[in-house]
C-alpha cells in the first residue's frame, strides 16, 4: 500500500505519508499465494492482549465486535474529542450517524478524492466501495 500511495502528491498539513518498516517479500515469484487464514491478528501498543477476529465475521471468537470495528473506534474518537474539546456544541452541531460525522470531515473527504485520482493514473485501478449501509449506524459517545 505504501508503495501505490507514492503519486498521492502534497497532502495537507495534518496527514503524513507513513512508511512502515516491515518485511515483505520483494521477489513476486518467490510468494507462495494459498488460501487466506480464517482469522487475523491485532495488538496495541502498551498492551499485552492479542485480539484474534474471524475474518468471515469481523468479530472477535467470543463473538463481540472487535476494538478495530468502525463503531468501536467512532465512539473512542468522540470520547477523546468530548475531553479534549473547548468549543460546547449548539444543538443539531453534532451528527448523530457516523456517515454523517465522515461526510462532514471535508479535509479527509478531499485527501480520499486525491488518494483515489492517484490509484487510477497509476493503473491501480477503482477503490473498492462497501456498502453504503455499514456506515449507517448511529453515534456513541
Amino acid at each position: 500500500m505504501s508503495h501505490r500511495m507514492e503519486g498521492v502528491g502534497q497532502l495537507p498539513a495534518s496527514y503524513r505519508h507513513n512508511r512502515p518498516l516491515l518485511s515483505g517479500v520483494s521477489d513476486a515469484e518467490a510468494r507462495q499465494p494459498g488460501k487466506s487464514p480464517p482469522f487475523s491478528v491485532n495488538w496495541v501498543v502498551g498492551s499485552v492482549d492479542l485480539e484474534i477476529i474471524n475474518t468471515t465475521t469481523g468479530r472477535r471468537s467470543c463473538g463481540g465486535p472487535s476494538r478495530l470495528c468502525k463503531h468501536v473506534l467512532s465512539a473512542r474518537w468522540a470520547r477523546l474529542y468530548g475531553r479534549l474539546s473547548t468549543r460546547t456544541p449548539s444543538p443539531g452541531d453534532t451528527p448523530s450517524m457516523y456517515c454523517e460525522a465522515k461526510l462532514g470531515a471535508h479535509t479527509y473527504q478531499s485527501v480520499k478524492q486525491q488518494l483515489f485520482k492517484a490509484f487510477q493514473k497509476a493503473g491501480l485501478g477503482t477503490w473498492v466501495r462497501k456498502p453504503p449501509e455499514q456506515q449507517q449506524f448511529l453515534l456513541t459517545l
